[in-house]
């Protein structure tokens, strides 16, 4: 069963269109990566999907609820952190878990026994009395995330939660999405960091609205055509305008990291034994790179 099912989702805003005709599915009890550039329609996607941006078209049901007609009802079932810090500054963090407990109908021995477990489960023990506004980035994205799941969602939207923040803060967040997948949670992640795209179970790439490719990791990683070469240079810049030479063999030549990367056409590697090359499975951020020039080539034609 699908906890997400949308088909041709299209929002638009005034001439135009953030988000076009967009279909894809989300089983339930999955994790799902939504991956783009800033701009290209991830918030604007999840923002219809909490009910919160009505869709311009189509159709889609989130939990067996039908998207535009049982959006209220939907409110109940789903949990969401946005982007930005959007908790209270001036509440402390306990006051701000009751608030939010408060908000979601809970009885007086659900919110304390929920609350308690927010406070272990993000890790907060100890800052109850702080004030929201004086927690440091981590901090503040831990207790967004502890109010966003004090009602057990069904299906939990997290806006680039890891924005900003400290590896150790990133290791927490993901551990705890494993353990809420692991539970039955559906969620659904906007993210740009490749590494934690590799974790989740289907990722989808956005670009400029439409959405490219949905499926799992490794089969994503299949669709990159020719062989993939790495090459370690001092001079990686210089490199590539030697490259020029072969253009016709060459599908993409481009910076990762400290080095090089190249896409050549089946059977070309050879060509550049010279350079000492190193075969390479592709990795996320290859695939997103491949995507983005293939789509931005499309649109220049």
């Amino acid at each position: 069963m699908y906890a997400v099912e949308i088909e041709n989702l299209t929002r638009k805003f005034g001439d135009f269109t953030a988000v076009n005709r967009i279909s894809l599915r989300i089983e339930q009890g999955s994790i799902y990566g939504f991956l783009g550039p800033n701009g290209s329609g991830k918030s604007t996607t999840i923002r219809m999907l909490c009910g919160i941006l009505e869709p311009t078209e189509g159709t889609g049901t989130i939990l067996g609820l039908d998207l535009k007609r049982d959006c209220e009802a939907l409110k109940s079932k789903i949990g969401y952190m946005s982007q930005k810090f959007s908790l209270y500054n001036d509440l402390t963090v306990i006051e701000n878990l009751r608030f939010y407990a408060g908000m979601y109908s809970l009885t007086e021995p659900e919110k304390s026994a929920r609350i308690a477990a927010m406070i272990e489960m993000a890790g907060i023990r100890g800052r109850e009395r702080e004030l929201a506004g004086n927690l440091s980035g981590g901090w503040k994205q831990r207790l967004a995330l502890g109010c966003s799941i004090l009602h057990r969602p069904a299906l939990l939207f997290l806006d680039e939660p890891t924005g900003g923040v400290d590896p150790k803060s990133r290791r927490m967040f993901w551990d705890i999405i494993y353990q809420l997948a692991a539970e039955g949670t559906t969620v659904m992640v906007t993210t740009h960091f490749m590494d934690e795209a590799e974790h989740c179970d289907q990722i989808g790439f956005i670009f400029e609205g439409n959405l490219i490719v949905s499926d799992t990791p490794d089969n994503i990683k299949k669709v990159i055509p020719g062989e993939l070469l790495e090459i370690a240079s001092s001079e990686p810049m210089e490199l590539l305008k030697q490259f020029e030479q072969h253009r016709e063999h060459l599908l993409d030549a481009y910076m990762y990291g400290t080095t090089l990367h190249l896409l050549v056409q089946p059977g070309m590697a050879e060509l550049f034994s010279a350079y000492r090359p190193r075969r390479i499975a592709p990795a996320l951020e290859d695939v997103f790179i491949y995507f983005v020039k293939s789509k931005r080539g499309e649109m220049s034609a």
